[in-house]
């Protein structure tokens, strides 16, 4: 990882930020009326010329919940158990509302009438089960020898993609539930890749496959594309949309593609970024999205050419180097989230003055977690690192 800078100017901020906040009970010293009035402003446009200041991407998550309120982890009642998950939402937000000033997890109920039924997605398409293990849900493996991925690709072209994804009877409850005014689902985001080919045909299988059997994995890389924009243009239409009318966006996130060099990459990954943001991204303003919390720099210079406007890379990957690759991408990050989830005080404030020297010039960093907000990160936290971009991470000053 690259040092956090450690110069005297830098150290005597730290130091006196976090007495100020001993000194205030724990809680750091911030303007929140005018914190949240000014991050309203730089929101809208980290890269504007006219922001205040750098805008706060942290906005915690329902894992946190449990160290804030003292409970043991249940990630799996969380999910499943809605009227006990807003109960702590609820009670989180209490807590939040005296330390931020905001209320920052949901707590309004869903309504089941309004959901759409559910479809199949990429991974059923290659058959991979989704299982819930230790504490999330992981893709098990759905073939483990080239031959076996031979046959996999061989189902996968005689299937027929929209029958497959939708469910029965979708046309009747589509337009019903379309005619209430509930959004119908649209396909624009997927789990990245590479990340998803390991996890179809594991790690060592397809780092194996790209060297010695590059033909078959440029079939494996064209299958995944070819069904990803026959999902995306089925679900487009089951919404009522046609090529010219659908939303255009669409997001990566694609940890594991550090596993491979970039020639590598530029045979198997690229090509399935470039084909969908072709198609769903073809414009200058078009969100095009990568979240790769890894050490995935060495994959910069490529991911560069497909014009990517906003990224969340992982810890190791600084600020400069980013914006030497990719001059008008939102940053989001660069915070390592163990420094945020382990409370250390000292390590949040000067990783945000590293990153606010590094961004001070060009804009453009939403200043959050380099990943995931795991549990353990607190209320307390978020406060400090809103107080260090109130005192030193303002571009009026």
């Amino acid at each position: 990882m690259h040092p956090v800078p450690t110069s005297d100017q830098h150290q005597r901020c730290v130091n006196h930020l976090l007495a100020e906040t001993r000194a205030n009970g724990g809680l750091a010293p911030v303007d929140l009326e005018r914190f949240w009035t000014d991050q309203q402003v730089a929101r809208t446009d980290p890269s504007g010329p006219d922001i205040p200041q750098v805008p706060l991407g942290i906005m915690m998550s329902g894992e946190c919940v449990y160290a804030e309120l003292g409970l043991e982890e249940d990630f799996w009642r969380y999910a499943h158990d809605e009227p006990w998950s807003l109960q702590l939402n609820k009670a989180y937000n209490d807590k939040a509302e005296s330390i931020v000033g905001r209320r920052l997890l949901n707590e309004s109920p869903s309504n089941p009438d309004l959901c759409y039924p559910p479809f199949k997605r990429l991974h059923d398409v290659f058959e991979a089960r989704n299982i819930w293990h230790s504490g999330s849900w992981w893709l098990e493996q759905s073939a483990h020898t080239p031959d076996e991925l031979k046959t996999l690709l061989d189902r996968i072209d005689r299937l027929d993609i929209p029958s497959f994804i939708l469910p029965d009877g979708w046309q009747d409850t589509w337009a019903q539930l379309a005619a209430r005014g509930a959004k119908p689902p649209l396909y624009r985001g997927q789990r990245g890749p590479v990340t998803f080919a390991t996890s179809i045909f594991g790690i060592e299988n397809l780092i194996y496959l790209i060297m010695d059997q590059p033909d078959l994995a440029a079939r494996f890389r064209d299958t995944i594309l070819r069904v990803m924009l026959e999902i995306g243009r089925t679900m487009d239409e089951a919404a009522g949309f046609s090529t010219t009318t659908a939303p255009h966006g669409f997001a990566f996130c694609d940890d594991n593609c550090y596993l491979l060099t970039p020639d590598m990459y530029a045979h198997f990954g690229y090509p399935i970024l470039k084909g969908m943001f072709e198609r769903y991204s073809p414009d200058p303003g078009d969100s095009r999205f990568q979240h790769s919390d890894s050490a995935m720099g060495h994959l910069l210079p490529i991911l560069a050419e497909t014009g990517l406007t906003a990224v969340n890379l992982g810890p190791t990957v600084m600020v400069d180097e980013i914006r030497r690759h990719l001059p008008g991408a939102v940053i989001h990050g660069q915070l390592a989230p163990f420094t945020f989830s382990r409370n250390d005080e000292a390590g949040m404030v000067s990783e945000f003055l590293r990153d606010f020297d590094m961004a001070r010039k060009t804009r453009g960093l939403l200043f959050g977690t380099a990943g995931s907000i795991n549990n353990g990160s607190r209320l307390t936290g978020m406060r400090l690192i809103m107080a260090a971009i109130q005192r030193h991470g303002r571009y009026d000053s």
